[in-house]
């Protein structure tokens, strides 16, 4: 369907190439005329290019000849680093938002200088996103240079660090000498520069941690403005099924995780159900009766034993799905640390949550750590599309272009190479067991060791990075070990790859976003050879292997050794393979290289592909829900936080409140007598008096005229200027409160949600109507729970600073006694009253009360407390 359709209308990538060439012209054009500056003039330009976009009428697109330009002959003088044509192209299709698609060794870090600093000419930020702490530094401290010289100032945010470019800076015990010009600044300094470079973990987390704070002074970043996202296959879709969580400690006792942990470990393959193509595992029939024999109850399901089935079902995934140096690794501290699933890394910090990570730890007799709440949470999908122009490069995204159109709209645009590539890729040899492929790999190893050319080895797991290490030990090759474990080390030991007779082995694609730079010897012996231990899952992932070799037009070879017991063939047809094999009498050292074969490979790896893209689009789908509530409280959050005046925001509220007391209690009945009480504090004549009116609309307008003057009155009492800094305090803290709640809420409901498929309902659709079911509960419970703080909150809860009228921290404290009070109270009411749970949701957390039985209870319980107050 898709060669028909570019015979009909032309191939899409042909036609974008060949307008972006058209713009090459015109950029080359610009040479001469920024080569005869001098370097005060050229310093300039960027003033002058300021000046012509303040013009009216005139875009980004008007300056990108002489922005283009004016770096290329930068790059050129600063760092002696020249802009080929085709990595014009690569910048220009950065700048319209797209992902451009580079080999490696192709200069992605000096091509995204170009729409960096073209996108950083409007003054409101640009992000560029790396993949590790490591890259974002040296990537800063590299092209600093280019951009400082240019008058763009230049920031750097990673893991509990952040630094500015300073030419005049000097840390002379850096060994990188790109690094030694960063100078340490705040958070906030290194985002209100012109460009700021980091790890996609830290721009996600300071977004959401700016959404955690009570003082404007606190906030950090700018607004998201444009990103460059560098390996953005590895970020936007190996990590897309990750969200980034904060979270705080939750009361669970570390010994139900061991008790669970040791039940899991007594389990046999009969008493479960393993489907590692989808990588899930259930108890069997006889395995649920197992459990309940051993825990002692008669029915594991029953609503008394939700708990149990949690644990249970988390303590057998991490027993049966998870494998340790593979999975994840046991550091000498005792630490349970997951094992980036693509890049081999160690992933420090990254937590598995809904206590797979305390079963994981209970599984291998370390520590088990508390379980954690969510504070705040939002999927790497979500995040950078909240950018207003998102783009990325890569050396491998073609093969999941339909993923990065559908999830983010971007379209994918192949660089073609600045040299022809010559690498010699040779097709898989296939044996029958992994000894002897592995036995071979060594051999070959040795022989391209000794003809002196460099050989980079492969692995899709710490486990079998190991395994061949030591057989390479056994041999007598030596070599050098890159793999999580010691993954510090991982430029060092890649900058050395190219060397002649180095023999590296690398876990996946450990090393990433740095070049292996061939030395002349290597060059003339046919440059370095490749060997992929394993086909991947994602062809993706093999591809980005044997980029490692080629670059730049320079001489290489890749080849990959599979076995009919690797997990992608096992899993796929490898025992038919294997069978077929036996029968052609083939033996276990000798392979075999079928075209059929490796098309079959090739289908699983899809297979795969398609199965893990429909994950991370079904990931989205209901993210997209919970986005649309992030979106909805983080906005309201920003607005009170901002605003100086949140008078007309409670103003709001109270007609809100107004209208649903109206709309929900009769006229002349006891219970809204209660409520307008309870809410508002009024008198007891003056809320009986208002009650007794027939007509809806002009009882609606008393009861909004009597809360206000209510609360003018309360107001008298603070004094207006304070009352305004205790309603954003308490709005905020209000909020914070009913927001973590309802993040625990949505997450039990997701959980269960999928058996609603069973009643033939589609689980989606459900899960949309009762999330905003939830979210409509939210608004309503803040908006009440904020005006009953308000209204209760008294001149002694507070300190004053007679020096300068300041508000000390006492009135935080009393903001959070009040709301703990409030939120207490309903509590306390929900404890007395039996509410009915949706079981068939799987929904375990806090329940919520109809609007009209929470005035009722309040009423019930301000009477038995003795509550009444009277003015």
């Amino acid at each position: 369907m898709k060669q028909i359709l570019t015979k009909i209308f032309g191939d899409p990538q042909a036609k974008t190439l060949k307008r972006l060439s058209k713009k090459v012209a015109a950029i080359n054009a610009k040479t001469d005329h920024y080569r005869r500056m001098s370097d005060a003039d050229l310093k300039t330009q960027t003033v002058s290019l300021k000046k012509r976009l303040s013009k009216k009428g005139t875009t980004l697109d008007d300056l990108l000849p002489d922005a283009f330009a004016l770096v290329r002959e930068t790059a050129d003088r600063q760092i002696g680093m020249r802009h080929f044509d085709v990595q014009l192209i690569g910048g220009m299709a950065l700048h319209e938002g797209n992902v451009a698609e580079m080999k490696t060794g192709e200069g992605k870090t000096l091509v995204a200088t170009l729409a960096v600093y073209l996108n950083a000419l409007e003054e409101k930020g640009v992000h560029v996103v790396t993949v590790n702490d490591y890259l974002a530094q040296r990537d800063a401290g590299w092209m600093g240079q280019v951009y400082h010289y240019l008058g763009m100032s230049v920031g750097v945010i990673i893991a509990d660090q952040s630094f500015l470019f300073d030419p005049k800076y000097d840390n002379a015990e850096h060994d990188d000498p790109r690094m030694r010009k960063l100078r340490p600044v705040s958070r906030k300094e290194a985002y209100q520069v012109d460009i700021t470079y980091g790890t996609n973990n830290e721009f996600g987390f300071d977004y959401l941690r700016d959404n955690m704070v009570n003082d404007t002074e606190l906030l950090r970043q700018r607004d998201l403005n444009f990103a460059i996202v560098d390996e953005v296959d590895s970020i936007l879709i190996d990590e897309a099924r990750t969200p980034l969580i904060i979270s705080a400690p939750a009361a669970e006792s570390a010994e139900t995780y061991r008790r669970f942990a040791a039940l899991a470990a007594q389990l046999t393959a009969e008493d479960y159900l393993l489907d590692e193509k989808h990588k899930s595992v259930n108890l069997s029939d006889d395995g649920v009766e197992k459990v309940e024999r051993l825990l002692g109850i008669k029915n594991l399901y029953g609503p008394e034993n939700v708990r149990s089935v949690y644990h249970m079902e988390q303590a057998l995934r991490a027993q049966t799905l998870f494998k340790r140096d593979k999975d994840y690794v046991v550091s000498d501290k005792g630490e349970v640390i997951i094992v980036d699933e693509f890049t081999g890394r160690l992933m420090h910090g990254r937590r598995y949550s809904e206590g797979l990570h305390q079963a994981l730890e209970a599984k291998e007799g370390v520590p088990v750590l508390q379980e954690m709440m969510t504070l705040a949470t939002i999927s790497f999908q979500n995040y950078f599309r909240l950018y207003q122009k998102l783009s990325g490069m890569t050396g491998t995204a073609y093969t999941e272009a339909e993923e990065f159109q559908q999830i983010y709209g971007l379209d994918v645009v192949r660089i073609p190479p600045n040299k022809p590539l010559i690498r010699e890729d040779r097709p898989d040899m296939i044996f029958k067991t992994e000894a002897g492929k592995i036995a071979a790999l060594v051999e070959d190893v040795k022989r391209f060791q000794k003809q002196g050319r460099p050989v980079l080895i492969g692995s899709a797991s710490i486990q079998k990075n190991e395994l061949i290490s030591q057989a390479l030990s056994r041999a007598g090759v030596k070599h050098e070990t890159l793999n999580a474990k010691n993954n510090e080390r991982e430029a060092a030991i890649i900058a050395r790859a190219g060397t002649s007779g180095t023999v590296t082995l690398a876990t996946n694609i450990a090393g990433r976003g740095t070049d292996i730079v061939l030395d002349s010897k290597s060059k003339k012996l046919g440059g370095l050879v490749v060997l992929g231990s394993e086909r991947h899952e994602a062809r993706r992932i093999d591809n980005q292997l044997r980029g490692r070799s080629g670059r730049q037009g320079d001489p290489g070879l890749t080849q990959f050794y599979v076995s009919t017991e690797d997990d992608l063939m096992r899993i796929f047809q490898g025992e038919r393979i294997a069978a077929l094999m036996d029968r052609l009498g083939v033996e276990e050292g000798v392979p075999i290289q079928n075209r059929a074969v490796s098309r079959t490979l090739e289908a699983a790896q899809k297979r795969v592909e398609g199965y893990n893209f429909d994950r991370r689009k079904n990931v989205v789908q209901y993210d997209n829900v919970m986005n649309r509530h992030r979106k909805a409280v983080y906005s309201l959050r920003r607005q009170i936080l901002l605003s100086q005046n949140s008078f007309d925001e409670i103003r709001k509220l109270i007609a809100d409140k107004a209208r649903r007391l109206n709309a929900e209690w009769p006229a002349g009945g006891p219970d809204m007598v209660a409520a307008l009480e309870l809410s508002f504090n009024l008198p007891v004549a003056k809320a009986k008096a208002i009650s007794q009116i027939k007509k809806e609309k002009q009882r609606l307008k008393e009861i909004i005229a009597a809360a206000e003057k209510a609360y003018s009155y309360q107001e008298k009492e603070l004094t207006p200027d304070l009352m305004r800094r205790i309603e954003r305090e308490v709005y905020l803290q209000v909020m914070d409160t009913l927001w973590m709640q309802h993040l625990e809420d949505m997450q039990h409901l997701l959980e269960g949600i999928g058996l609603r498929g069973y009643g033939q309902r589609d689980p989606l659709v459900e899960y949309r109507h009762e999330s905003q079911r939830m979210f409509e509960a939210l608004q309503n419970t803040l908006c009440d729970e904020v005006l009953m703080t308000l209204f209760k909150i008294k001149p002694n809860d507070l300190t004053l600073i007679a020096s300068d009228g300041a508000v000390e921290t006492e009135l935080t404290k009393a903001a959070e006694r009040s709301v703990e009070q409030g939120v207490n109270e309903v509590s306390e009411i929900e404890r007395e009253v039996t509410f009915e749970r949706s079981t068939s949701a799987g929904v375990s957390g806090r329940p919520a009360a109809g609007q009209k039985n929470r005035h009722r209870q309040r009423k019930a319980h301000r009477k038995n407390k003795q509550r009444g107050r009277r003015r």
